[in-house]
């Protein structure tokens, strides 16, 4: 039986940009930074109250994943923003919403009444997409 999931994914266009966004921006906390071979890093962050769970900030390169069309065709799919990667949560979805705001996050719908919560809907440095909605009570 699984149990549960330590690990994600999300590829990025730039590892160094997307440290910056992940931690300066959104405020999550560093698990791994290590150089992994020539021109390869493995880096993965958490947001600060879940630290078991490890999302990979995966650069777009040729090489173990990818060929060379593969890695191209990937990137333009990232900043085309093809791709929702999660639903994070916070207590207070308004104040959360005007703090990123406030640090340059790009969001794409504002804090909204859905029938399945109350989110918003934001990018990250490359271009992926994600769901911020507030923690029910």
């Amino acid at each position: 039986m699984i149990t549960k999931m330590n690990h994600v994914s999300v590829f990025v266009l730039n590892q160094d940009s997307a440290y910056d966004f992940y931690v300066n921006k959104l405020g999550f906390k560093v698990n791994t930074d290590a150089a992994i071979g020539p021109g390869m890093r493995w880096l993965t962050v958490c947001p600060p109250e879940q630290p078991e769970l490890e999302i990979s900030l995966m650069a777009i390169s040729e090489g173990m994943m990818f060929d060379s069309l593969a890695a191209q065709q990937m990137r333009e799919l990232v900043q085309r923003g093809t791709f929702g990667f999660g639903v994070f949560e916070c207590d207070d979805l308004i104040a959360t919403y005007e703090e990123l705001k406030a640090k340059g996050v790009e969001f794409t719908k504002t804090p909204t009444k859905e029938f399945y919560g109350f989110e918003a809907l934001f990018k990250d440095d490359s271009g992926n997409w994600f769901s911020l909605g507030e923690k029910k009570s």
